[in-house]
């Protein structure tokens, strides 16, 4: 067993697996306290590092792409911080973090641990039920099913559309930006009938627009995860793509186009009668179907 005890956590490798347990100390990241332990498969492994400093020093697990359903789904937007596979590590420990670096390192060499994308998730993500209160609402997932409520500062449309409920075989994909305090993030569910369009996020009935606590917005990259660890890995879609035939790949652009149309319709019908009840004042009506004929387009 090659162990390290830190402030900022514990990292113990027990020759094929890496377990990562977050610190208690108020300075871990509410994201890393929140997402809980983690256990790496060696198999997931591509390499560590560990990174000498003035005055302390850092462990980096990387993971294999495509391995790990929130890497995947946050796209390496992370801060530094919150990122659960890296280790601040004392200067007095750097011996210790270069043991365990080699235990590491010698066991991905004696498996032949490949270094190639996985076809698969090989870890688990967050666990379901799962559910965070962001600026923009609260955003939930049970393994089957997302649900949006709309806080009060929601933006009016979203709040007169009502909970938005989308279950998982309607996604296409999870779209996800982190709220850097200086820069806006978003949390999209992009469906079937939306991949068209191209709302921005404070307009979009599918999408929490992150605006406030950064600290806070951060969490929704858990629903991220753990909606994206039970979608089809990407691997599965771009072989898909790949084996479609010149004429399959032509047939299935025409149903694509026809389900854009149709849900543009949808979505103008629903505006219509939202603004016939009275809910849309002619100028936010006009403003909302500009917007959603842009998105559209």
């Amino acid at each position: 067993m090659a162990e390290i005890i830190q402030r900022d956590g514990t990292w113990a490798f027990d020759g094929s697996t890496v377990r990562i347990t977050p610190g208690l100390h108020r300075s871990v990241p509410l994201f890393r306290q929140t997402y809980g332990e983690i256990t790496v498969p060696l198999e997931a492994v591509s390499g560590i590092v560990h990174e000498l400093e003035r005055k302390r020093g850092r462990l980096r697990l990387r993971l294999r792409e495509g391995a790990d359903p929130l890497l995947q789904a946050t796209g390496g937007r992370l801060p530094d911080a919150a990122d659960p596979y890296r280790l601040t590590v004392d200067v007095d420990r750097s011996g210790v973090a270069e043991y365990v670096a080699e235990e590491i390192r010698r066991a991905l060499l004696l498996d032949q641990v490949p270094k190639e994308p996985a076809t698969a998730y090989l870890l688990a993500g967050p666990p379901v039920p799962v559910s965070v209160r962001s600026s923009d609402g609260t955003v939930s997932f049970d393994g089957a099913r997302v649900r949006i409520d709309w806080a009060d500062t929601s933006d009016r449309v979203k709040r007169a559309t009502g909970p938005r409920i989308i279950a998982v075989g309607d996604l296409a994909r999870v779209e996800w930006l982190p709220n850097s305090g200086y820069e806006d993030g978003f949390l999209r569910f992009v469906t079937r009938e939306t991949v068209f369009s191209e709302l921005p996020p404070e307009k979009d009935p599918f999408a929490l627009d992150l605006w406030g606590s950064a600290r806070r917005d951060l969490l929704t990259a858990l629903v991220a995860a753990a909606v994206t660890a039970r979608l089809p890995h990407p691997s599965v879609r771009a072989g898909e793509l790949t084996d479609r035939s010149p004429r399959s790949s032509g047939a299935a652009r025409v149903p694509a186009r026809a389900d854009h149309h149709d849900a543009l319709l949808r979505r103008l019908r629903e505006l219509g009668e939202l603004h016939r009840d009275g809910v849309l004042t002619d100028e936010e009506f006009a403003a909302t179907k500009a917007a959603v004929l842009k998105g559209f387009s």
